[in-house]
């Protein structure tokens, strides 16, 4: 059975390394390095949780990835700009994409502090 969180997060995590890349071709080095280490830190975390060894561990995973994914949000809102990655293709999706995560993972950690209580 699939695990929609995990799989968006993977997906969203390579679209991060295109835009990553792209950013380096421009010279933007220290941008592309904070956007690779949030964006792709989101699904790792994620991944992490999959094996966590007790209920808090697996919420504690889950709010560290929510945590990394709203600051990709910021750097990606810094990005928009045309010259950094506002004219990429994958610049909508991205922005799209990491809102549904950030309602996704705060649905998750809500409904399971719920049933951890």
């Amino acid at each position: 059975m699939a695990n929609i969180i995990v799989e968006k997060s993977f997906r969203f995590a390579q679209e991060i390394i295109t835009v990553y890349l792209v950013l380096r071709e421009k010279g933007h080095f220290k941008l592309a390095d904070q956007l690779v280490k949030s964006g792709t830190s989101i699904g790792a975390n994620i991944e992490e949780s999959q094996a966590a060894h007790s209920k808090l561990d697996f919420i504690s995973k889950l709010t560290i990835s929510n945590k990394e994914a709203r600051e990709t949000r910021y750097w990606l809102r810094l990005l928009e700009k045309k010259e950094f990655l506002g004219d990429h293709p994958s610049y909508f999706y991205l922005t799209s994409e990491i809102e549904e995560i950030i309602l996704l993972l705060n649905s998750i950690i809500k409904k399971s502090r719920e049933n951890f209580k």
